[in-house]
Parts: C-alpha cells; sequence; structure tokens
C-alpha cells in the first residue's frame, strides 16, 4: 500500500510514481481499483471501507495463500515418500519432454 514520505522533497515528488503494479498485468487492475477506493473515501477512512479490495490487491501481489497451498502440498508429498506410501519415482510428477514448448 503506498504511504507518504516523512520528508517531501523534488526527488520525492519525482520518484513517487516509480513503485506501482502497472506493469504487471495480473495485478494492475486491483491496484487500481484499490486507488480509485481510497482516493474515494481517503486513506484514513478507506483502510476500512476498501479492506476486502486491499486484502485482494496484496494477496495478487505477495501471494501468501498461493505459497501456503504450494507448501501443504509439498509437505503432504514429502510425508507420503517417508511413510512409504508413494515411491521416489512418483515422489513428483514426471516433467515434460524437452520439446514440449
Amino acid at each position: 500500500m503506498s504511504s507518504q514520505p516523512f520528508l517531501r522533497n523534488i526527488f520525492t515528488d519525482i520518484t513517487a510514481g516509480i513503485p506501482n503494479c502497472q506493469h504487471y498485468d495480473k495485478c494492475g487492475d486491483f491496484e487500481v481499483q484499490m486507488m480509485e477506493c481510497l482516493e474515494a473515501y481517503g486513506t484514513d477512512v478507506g483502510r476500512t471501507k476498501c479492506a476486502d479490495i486491499i486484502s485482494d490487491f496484496q494477496e495478487c501481489v505477495l501471494r501468501k495463500k498461493q505459497m501456503l497451498r504450494f507448501h501443504a502440498m509439498r509437505n503432504e508429498r514429502h510425508r507420503q515418500w517417508l511413510t512409504g506410501e508413494r515411491s521416489s519415482e512418483e515422489h513428483y510428477a514426471p516433467p515434460p519432454r524437452v520439446d514440449s514448448y
């Protein structure tokens, strides 16, 4: 989420638009929605009114739930391998052929 600089000068004004997600197609729309909502309500009230949009944007950027799901699946696969439910050949799915791209 964007924040205001402690000291405002010409350098903070020049570089104000640089850190954004507009170059990343997946999260750009979420960022625009979040900024429009925060602009409509202001930053103080907008944190509560726009909490769902802010959490969607943060999930898109940080991918916390996706990484937690990935780690849970990897830990379960490793547990199955340790208990003998899975052999070492099927520990992971076979990779695609080299010329499959």
